[in-house]
């Protein structure tokens, strides 16, 4: 399905882990986006990044906006595919196949406090290597080789949108890494940097507005939010009207 020109693959999460394994296992370098709907926004005014997440191997929904527009539309999704849960799921399949993963992202010192949490929750998770995501450009090379030394196989890059999808379009088949996945600020919640929105709030699609809460300085960016409502009724229609025509 495309929605605002963002492509959007119909997978729940189970199937989403299964490709990635795969991806892992036999990839020589595949993209996967976990797409939310500020990203949307941000490529109805950026095509290089929207040209981005319309090549990657897998874009999956991460945000509730992005899932009730998909059904909607006729989109049999279940449910959404977050970040976090997604790395959990993923690493406890590593860790049973053997397969080693790398965390990039985060200020110094979280992808290390991310690999120690996962590590304890997983046993036998092969953690290739961490770095920051706070270098400039021009190590971006460096950084890729030092993954691809590692001889990591999975590549969880917490660099925040759209700098990470820009990253792993430009380096990921540098790194040697079979899949490379876009995960937001995952790390920091997994590190405990950023404390998650409990279940009630998650189970009722309000893990935005805790965010909020706790976050006051973010109200800028959840603007994206009814833009993105206005965005998609636009596009239904113009979507009716082109059918009416037709």
């Amino acid at each position: 399905m495309t929605i605002l020109g963002c492509k959007l693959d119909l997978i729940d999460s189970g199937e989403a882990i299964d490709a990635i394994m795969r991806y892992a296992r036999e990839s020589t370098g595949a993209q996967v986006v976990t797409l939310g709907t500020e990203m949307v926004v941000h490529a109805q005014r950026d095509k290089r990044y929207r040209d981005v997440i319309n090549a990657c191997a897998l874009s999956l929904c991460d945000t509730v906006g992005l899932l009730a527009v998909a059904r909607a539309r006729g989109g049999k999704l279940r449910e959404r595919v977050a970040g976090v849960e997604l790395i959990e799921h993923l690493c406890s399949r590593a860790a049973a196949e053997g397969l080693p993963i790398y965390l990039l992202g985060g200020a110094p010192g979280i992808a290390e406090r991310a690999a120690r949490e996962l590590q304890s929750r997983y046993q036998g998770l092969q953690v290739a290597g961490v770095h920051d995501g706070y270098f400039p450009d021009e190590q971006s090379p460096a950084v890729a080789a030092g993954i691809r030394a590692s001889g990591a196989r999975m590549l969880f890059a917490g660099m925040g949108f759209p700098r990470q999808e820009f990253w792993l379009a430009e380096y990921l088949s540098s790194t040697g890494c079979g899949v490379g996945i876009g995960v937001g600020g995952s790390l920091d919640v997994i590190s405990g940097n950023v404390q998650r929105a409990p279940d009630r709030w998650r189970n009722a699609h309000l893990e935005w507005f805790y965010r909020l809460v706790r976050e006051p300085r973010r109200w800028r960016r959840q603007l994206a939010l009814p833009y993105f409502v206005l965005l998609v009724a636009g596009e239904n229609l113009r979507n009716r009207f082109a059918r009416d025509k037709a």
